[in-house]
């Protein structure tokens, strides 16, 4: 293993080899750890298993002297095993009940990303006189690095700190005084900031200000497909559909194959076509009411029809049962409530009915209603084959005037 230190207090072995550049002081690293003690097959201590590891600041957030030590050695992409001897570790008095007093501990560390933050923080704490004085590619690089620190938080989905972070790069571009091959740099820059400024007031639900953004993304460059996709989603969301097409077609002409754009293209159809479904609703509805009308007379008709064949029934079965040679009048009951029977107004006896034949009258009534109850269906089928007929011709009819 390699000496860092110089008196084998920290010890190095690469396990893959990174790119770019090393470590600065003071950055914030994106790192992923294990910790292990002598003779121990599990870590003490590991962020290994997260899905989003915390971005941590060397000096401040990472105490351990071995471990910040090791990370400034190490490029982005690198992986290495760490031996520290406990002055760099966690010294003579240890760290109960984990780890036990002069423990050497084992780590393993994958350096995933860093940002250089430390500039960045030491330009924004100068006046705005003391920061256009700066160069122009450190003024390139704090933009850049205050960006990737925004991209950092969106994919953290702390899409507000991710807005102030791109403002804050955003700002600083545009106050840059700028003419000729400078202008070029400047505007590549303010593309990326406009474009992520946009998305992260898409995620905040406030499509008027992605709309500017994207539209400011377009005054630089007005043939990027990224920004017409971003100019399409958020006059989508404003229900802006006309826009949103222009938008969404100029994109996808750039990028034909493209699924997050053919997709969208497919959910504007759709809020379109739900657009139209009112008109449908009112048109089939008006052939509904006339519909309505003729089935109640029809309800209405066979509603009479039955009460009166039960009333004639009912006076028929009751008739004989009910009746008495002092009273004036012969009264029935049926489903309507006490009723008169105007069949039977005199003193004179009915005639009277034999079993079989009030169980005939009973089934002749049964085979009546089965007829009407099939005689109804047959009028409902047709009245909904023609509603759906005439809803079919009103739509194509209207497909047809909308083209």
């Amino acid at each position: 293993m390699q000496d860092i230190t110089g008196d084998r207090g920290v010890l190095k072995e690469v396990i893959r080899a990174g790119a770019g550049e090393i470590v600065p002081q003071d950055a914030s690293v994106l790192v992923k750890y294990s910790g292990y003690l002598e003779y121990m097959d599990k870590p003490f201590d590991t962020n290994w298993y997260r899905r989003n590891p915390r971005l941590m600041k060397l000096g401040e957030e990472i105490t351990l002297q071995g471990m910040e030590v090791g990370l400034l050695t190490m490029k982005k992409g690198e992986s290495a095993r760490f031996l520290f001897t406990p002055s760099y570790a966690y010294g003579a008095l240890g760290c109960p009940p984990l780890i036990p007093p002069n423990a050497t501990v084992l780590f393993e560390m994958e350096l995933l990303d860093f940002l250089d933050s430390a500039e960045c923080d030491k330009f924004f704490v100068l006046t705005t006189e003391q920061q256009d004085t700066f160069p122009l590619q450190q003024v390139l690089k704090v933009a850049n690095t205050e960006r990737e620190f925004g991209n950092y938080l969106f994919r953290q989905k702390r899409f507000m700190d991710a807005r102030e972070r791109y403002k804050r790069a955003s700002s600083i571009l545009c106050r840059r005084p700028s003419s000729g091959d400078e202008q070029c740099q400047i505007d590549a820059a303010k593309l990326l900031v406009f474009l992520n400024l946009s998305f992260t007031y898409l995620k905040l639900e406030r499509p008027v200000r992605a709309l500017t953004y994207g539209e400011k993304a377009l005054e630089i460059d007005e043939r990027n497909a990224k920004a017409l996709f971003r100019c399409g989603q958020a006059c989508l969301s404003l229900t802006e559909y006309e826009k949103a097409r222009d938008f969404l077609v100029r994109a996808q002409k750039e990028q034909p194959f493209n699924h997050d754009i053919n997709n969208e293209l497919k959910k504007l159809a759709r809020c379109e076509l739900s657009k139209i479904k009112p008109i449908r609703y009112k048109i089939s509805l008006n052939h509904r009411e006339l519909t309505r009308c003729s089935r109640v007379q029809v309800e209405f008709s066979c509603y009479r029809d039955y009460m009166d064949k039960e009333k004639e029934m009912c006076c028929r079965m009751f008739a004989p049962l009910s009746f008495s040679p002092v009273e004036p009048e012969i009264k029935c009951f049926c489903r309507c409530g006490l009723q008169e029977n105007p069949l039977h107004t005199s003193r004179a006896p009915p005639p009277r009915w034999s079993k079989k034949n009030m169980f005939r009258e009973v089934l002749q009534y049964a085979d009546a209603e089965k007829r009407e109850r099939r005689e109804w269906r047959e009028i409902e089928r047709r009245g909904s084959k023609g509603n759906q007929d005439f809803v079919k011709d009103a739509t194509e009819r209207m497909i047809k005037v909308m083209e």
